[in-house]
């Protein structure tokens, strides 16, 4: 066991060594743990009440100031410690949602790689059939619904996202597959649960860690994309915010930062998962690392 162990901790280390030399990749990482540890750390501060209407003390639509660094909204809420609370919602869907396309996407995707006949066939065209709708409208019609629930926006999400994911494993367990070692497995008996998950898996990984970082980036742009179009998680999150900013006219009232705190904490974390998830895949992807070097 301690040589299993000291293994994994040399190629951690190694994998460690290889990132930091991707310097956007380690930016995007750093803006990462911040807001993801100012998110968990949001219930020790504050709790949901202050996103409630009647929490609204303050001056409405007041522009940044010392008691307000990020001003108020319409109801004379802090955007600050909306923001701040918000920031839970965001995160949340991001990360579940593209756990639901990821577990969707490889476990189709490895089977339509897998199994050469009828089943691959049936699940390319199924594939082939999800990628030609609009993901969005397809998303918004499911959210509508289902209805405006933190789980049935995730579920919406993740459904109409994955082909893209599958697609890509498909491709990888194909290269898999067609290595000298997994015919001397099938040929010493093994099945197709321990091709797939034995040597398969591990081998496409890599690859699927990489592309899950890409996939939450994408996950919270669609959701604040349906919270703008009026399809929310009934919790207040960066969308709603910027839904609200235009409904209550931000933009011609001159209310910049309201519309500008929400969007770029949207922008920020959206391109730190993009920093990272690319750096992530040059290390993890031979091939691009070979290019690079």
């Amino acid at each position: 066991m301690s040589v299993t162990w000291t293994r994994r901790r040399m190629a951690f280390g190694r994998f460690w060594d290889t990132f930091r030399g991707q310097r956007p990749g380690v930016i995007g990482l750093a803006i990462l743990v911040v807001a993801v540890a100012a998110a968990l750390a949001a219930p020790l501060f504050i709790d949901e009440s202050v996103t409630g209407v009647v929490r609204g003390t303050g001056p409405k639509m007041a522009p940044p100031s010392w008691d307000y660094p990020f001003g108020t909204d319409e109801s004379g809420r802090s955007i600050l410690l909306m923001v701040w609370w918000g920031s839970r919602t965001s995160l949340l869907i991001g990360f579940l949602a593209a756990l639901v396309s990821m577990l969707i996407g490889t476990v189709l995707g490895i089977a339509a790689g897998h199994f050469r006949g009828w089943i691959g066939a049936v699940i390319l065209r199924v594939t082939d059939w999800f990628l030609v709708l609009p993901s969005l409208i397809t998303a918004l019609v499911l959210a509508a619904i289902l209805g405006g629930s933190t789980y049935t926006i995730i579920m919406a999400i993740g459904i109409t996202t994955w082909p893209t994911t599958a697609r890509l494993i498909r491709a990888q367990t194909l290269a898999v597959e067609a290595r000298p070692y997994i015919e001397r497995s099938k040929a010493l008996g093994a099945g197709h649960w321990h091709v797939t998950t034995r040597h398969v898996l591990p081998n496409v990984a890599p690859l699927l860690l990489a592309s899950t970082t890409l996939e939450v980036a994408s996950a919270m742009v669609t959701e604040s994309t349906l919270a703008f179009l009026g399809v929310s998680a009934n919790k207040t999150s960066w969308g709603t915010m910027l839904r609200g900013s235009y409904d209550w006219g931000a933009a011609n009232n001159g209310a910049w930062w309201y519309i500008l705190i929400p969007g770029l904490c949207i922008v920020a974390v959206v391109m730190a998962f993009t920093l990272f998830g690319r750096a992530l895949e040059a290390v993890l992807n031979p091939r691009l690392r070979k290019a690079g070097a």
